[in-house]
This record gives structure tokens, sequence and C-alpha cells, in this order.
């Protein structure tokens, strides 16, 4: 086990957001938001929310000016229950959403569907914890509480495709033919869906306890996985030369340990993000084993994160996630959106790694 860079410490004001600069998302919902997605095509974000919405917006970068988002749309799922999970279809046109209601349900952006609630293309028979898009195959594939894995098309009310699953999946992601699942009992599995999904991978997690979110390499060639101990877990899947597997320590204040909340790994550099319930956002470069930029606390946990398509804009959500019980409850909701800089996601050609900062 290792850490990257130095501990973090605490400040006497925790702020808002990561930087002064960020933008702030106008109507960020009611309730916890669970997810944050970006179109693949243009700066659409989208978000869920525990307050049953689907909610969306455009998002303006004008070069040398402020980040504005500018509401666009809400949905919402059946009988108030919670929205768990989004993710976009290839072209960017559809919104597809999975949550409590155990409904995978599918919005076309631009089109209002009746009682604002969008059409139901899938079912499990628990909550559905997380949503995915194959777009070799235009499957979508969703991942429950019935230890169940679905795929998903959106023309067939009957899935094309169903993996049991050794225990409830617990998070998932996709990028290009890589999909990979964590489950509860720390089981990790990963599938090659060039075609018909096969299972390539499976291994008990490098982590000691539960599993809270798992993000693909940029170049697919293995996963990151995060724990409720303030842990990362880095592995490859593909054979690197030069590349060995790890975990590090990260998102702990003293002898506080705190949940990575979400992972987000940044397309053209294959760098990534974390962020935890100790409200801290850190970048972090895994080929060297460095902490690239770690951010002021915020005043709540971050729940979600995620890069735009091109790299330049990082969404992240400042949302109570109930780690410290409702004794601590923090209030409000927020959305923002940080301009990434260069020099914060990726290190310097001539920037040697530190030979401190990096423990066994």
């Amino acid at each position: 086990m290792a850490t990257f860079g130095q501990a973090h410490v605490s400040g006497g004001g925790k702020q808002s957001a990561i930087a002064p600069t960020d933008c702030s998302v106008p109507h960020a919902g009611n309730d916890g938001i669970s997810s944050l997605s970006w179109s693949p095509t243009a700066n659409i974000l989208v978000s869920g929310n525990w307050d049953s919405g689907v909610r969306c917006w455009e998002v303006a970068d004008p070069p040398g000016g402020q980040i504005q988002a500018n509401p666009k749309a809400q949905v919402t799922h059946e009988n108030s229950m919670p929205v768990l999970d989004t993710c976009f279809s290839r072209d960017g046109n559809v919104v597809f959403s999975v949550g409590g209601d155990k409904a995978v349900r599918m919005w076309q952006l631009g089109q209002t569907p009746p009682n604002n609630t969008p059409p139901q293309i899938g079912a499990h028979d628990a909550p559905i914890k997380a949503v995915g898009f194959l777009s070799s195959t235009n499957l979508v594939v969703s991942g429950g509480w019935d230890s169940k894995l679905k795929f998903w098309d959106a023309r067939s009310p009957n899935p094309v495709g169903v993996l049991d699953m050794p225990e409830r999946v617990y998070a998932m992601d996709v990028r290009d033919n890589l999909l990979v699942v964590a489950t509860a009992g720390r089981h990790i599995l990963a599938y090659d869906c060039t075609g018909q999904p096969r299972e390539i991978h499976r291994k008990e997690s490098p982590l000691r306890f539960q599993s809270r979110c798992i993000a693909c390499f940029s170049d697919s060639t293995g996963f990151a996985v995060g724990s409720i101990e303030g842990r990362v877990g880095i592995h490859y899947i593909q054979k690197v030369d030069g590349r060995e597997s790890f975990a590090f320590k990260c998102h702990r204040q003293e002898n506080n340990v705190y949940a990575v909340n979400a992972i987000a790994f940044h397309a053209q550099f294959g760098t990534f993000a974390t962020v935890g319930s100790d409200g801290v956002v850190n970048f972090w470069d895994k080929d060297n084993k460095q902490r690239l930029k770690g951010f002021p606390e915020l005043h709540r946990p971050v729940s979600a994160a995620q890069f735009n398509a091109q790299g330049g804009l990082f969404a992240y959500s400042s949302s109570y996630d109930w780690s410290r019980g409702s004794m601590n409850l923090v209030p409000g909701n927020e959305i923002y959106i940080h301009r990434v800089l260069e020099e914060e996601i990726v290190r310097p050609k001539n920037k040697k790694s530190p030979s401190s900062g990096y423990r066994r």
C-alpha cells in the first residue's frame, strides 16, 4: 500500500467550491446528487438526484470568459424514487437513467415525455445502481441489487442478455469495449463487449473493505476502484510494459478515514480525479505515482464528479452522502464546473517525480 504526496491537512475555513471562479450550476436539486454525466458530443451536463429528478444543462465555455450553465429541462422517475445513475447514448441525444423504481428509463433530449416521466425500456427485480452505454453494439447495460447485469436494446421490452453477478452491483463503468463491475463481497468482474459480452477478468478487490466506485482507464487497459476506507486500487487487465498494479491511501485526515465517492479519468492525459466524503478533490497521475493537485476542502462531501469529453471542464457535486449519519447532516446540494488547467492535470515533461511523498 502506498500514499501519494503528503497527507491532506484540513484548513480552518472550508470553501463552497474548489476554485473561486468555478461556475455554480443553477437549480441543482432538492436532495442528494448521485451522478453527473457529460454528453460525448457537446457540453451538455446531466445529473441524477435522490429527489427523483434527472436535470439537464447546456454549458457555455467562452475563451477567457466565465463558464455558464443554462438549465434546459428536467424529468422525474415514478413515485418519487431516487435516481442513482445516468449515462448518454453515443450520439449524445438520449439520456438513460436508473434508480429506486427498478426501471431503466430513456429520455430523448428536446422532448417532453408524458407526465414528465421518461419511458421505461427495461426493469430489474430490485433497485438499479448503475447504467452504461455500449457504443459498439448500441446496447444499454444496467446493474442492479438483484445481482443481475442486463443488456437492453431500446426497441425491445425484454433484455437481449442477462448475466448473473456474484452479489449486488455497487458500481460499474464502460469505456470503449471494456465493461467493469464492482459488487458486494468485494468482487470485481471485467467484460469485453466487442460483440457478445465475454468475461475476461474476475478477481477479489485489492482493497480490504466495500467497493464504492470503479472507473476504466482512459486507454481501457485496466481500471481504478475506490473503497469506503479511503483507498484506491490501480489494476491492469492488459499487460503494459513498466506498469504494475498497486493500491494507495487517500481521502484521509489524521485518524479519520473517508469514502472515495467517485473516480473520473481524463480522456486525453490518462490522469484521474478522486472525490470523497471528506469534501476533497484530488487529481492524480497513476503512471508516475504522484498527486498532481490537491484542492481545498469543501464544507460538504463531494458525491460525484466527471470530466467532459474534451477534458477541459470538470463537474463535481457538493452534496451530503450520509456517510456520517443524520446527526452530521450538512444541508444543501450544489454542482460546480471547474475549468481544468493543464498544469493541474498533467505532469510537466521536464519535472521529475519527487523521491519523497510516495510510501510503501
